[in-house]
């Protein structure tokens, strides 16, 4: 039963690994917020979204992707923030949306493959400031393609849709 032990403390280091990356991640999506909105002082709520309604949503909302970013009583706006993949890996981006739920900033935060990085200028995210949860964005018919980035554009674009007619359907249902 002894040699087991050690064999125990394996998973719990691993699980411990994985959340040193997201700390990270945490602190640009913090300074980005700061930097959008002009603020210091803010507070981000997570929002749940109910089971039977998560299910349908294109893009699943888990509690620790969507968040409300308030100041003092005001709403400034939201935050939503999530991975998609890419060629081999999988890159972190940011996007963030007025009180109006516009999307006022996008950001690749973290990219981990060596080419397909350009989705991460922001003249090619500029794209998608803007839209709201009525508009689509397609890589075929209103997103600039990348030469080199083809698959990080589409992954990209397939999220940022998947993620707008997820709002339009929570703004609908009265969720936001």
């Amino acid at each position: 039963m002894k040699s087991a032990k050690p064999y125990l403390a394996i998973p719990f280091i691993l699980v411990l690994l994985a959340f040193a990356a997201p700390k990270e991640v945490n602190k640009r999506v913090l300074k980005e917020v700061e930097k959008t909105f002009e603020v210091v002082d803010f507070a981000m709520q997570p929002i749940t979204i109910p089971n039977d309604l998560n299910t349908k949503l294109p893009t699943k909302i888990s509690g620790e992707n969507l968040y409300r970013i308030t100041a003092g009583d005001s709403t400034l706006g939201y935050a939503f923030f999530d991975q998609a993949p890419s060629k081999t890996a999988k890159f972190d981006y940011l996007v963030l949306f007025d009180g109006n739920v516009k999307i006022i900033n996008t950001k690749v935060l973290v990219y981990r493959e060596e080419y397909g990085g350009e989705i991460g200028s922001k003249r090619w995210l500029k794209q998608f400031l803007g839209k709201t949860g009525g508009d689509r964005v397609n890589s075929d018919t209103n997103i600039d393609a990348i030469s080199g980035a083809t698959i990080s554009v589409n992954s990209m674009t397939k999220s940022m849709d998947n993620l707008l007619q997820t709002i339009g359907i929570l703004q609908d249902k009265g969720q936001l």
